[in-house]
């Protein structure tokens, strides 16, 4: 089970985290996570490409080095890079000495200060340490594009309907939401242009 949008509780209860920019400016800042992969990360690349816009990649650190060409485009074209494990392991699932040291084996791949915990799931210790050297990005707006259950339509109602100045919108380069993530990303890029939004890496 997931929600959409992020509970204001978890954002209460984690407020060093990073969930959303600033609510006054019309920006948007969309991140993808789990990449980069064929087919889906050339996509993505030219989605953005052909509308100007750079975003934030959270990078699983075996795909970046199966993958090495995919992420010096991702960084040929501006974009961003965020740290996100080596093997995509779930915090609450993993021991603090495990969890870390997969994190530094992915930043020597990404060389970033951001960091985004897989599934959104990590523990108070883990957090604290991080916190050392990395910006925590969360989100506001979960597209569920990675949910094979739900249709394309309802992925672009998901962020067009719940996104709103300074939002942190997620979608995911990996094969599970390819289907959802080649119609919804173009069609809510052009409704958030329409209503006047810009769009900026974190």
């Amino acid at each position: 089970m997931y929600l959409t949008t992020a509970p204001l509780l978890l954002q209460w209860l984690y407020p060093s985290l990073t969930w959303h920019g600033n609510r006054s400016k019309k920006h948007i800042f969309l991140t993808f996570d789990d990449g980069p992969i064929p087919d889906v990360t050339p996509f993505v690349i030219n989605t953005l490409k052909n509308y100007d816009i750079q975003a934030t990649f959270f990078c699983v650190g075996e795909n970046i080095k199966k993958h090495p060409d995919l992420f010096a485009c991702l960084l040929k074209n501006g974009h961003r890079i965020g740290n996100h494990t080596y093997n995509h392991l779930n915090g609450w699932k993993t021991p603090d000495s495990i969890y870390l040291q997969n994190i530094d084996r992915c930043q020597q791949l990404t060389q970033t200060n951001l960091f985004r915990p897989p599934y959104g799931r990590g523990t108070r210790s883990q957090y604290k340490y991080l916190q050392k050297n990395y910006d925590i990005i969360m989100w506001d707006v979960l597209s569920g594009d990675f949910d094979t259950k739900i249709s394309p339509e309802k992925c672009l109602r998901n962020v067009i309907t719940h996104t709103r100045n300074g939002s942190i919108v997620v979608f995911h380069d990996n094969v599970k939401a390819t289907p959802r993530i080649h119609y919804a990303l173009p069609r809510a890029i052009e409704h958030w242009l329409a209503e006047g939004y810009e769009f900026g890496v974190l």
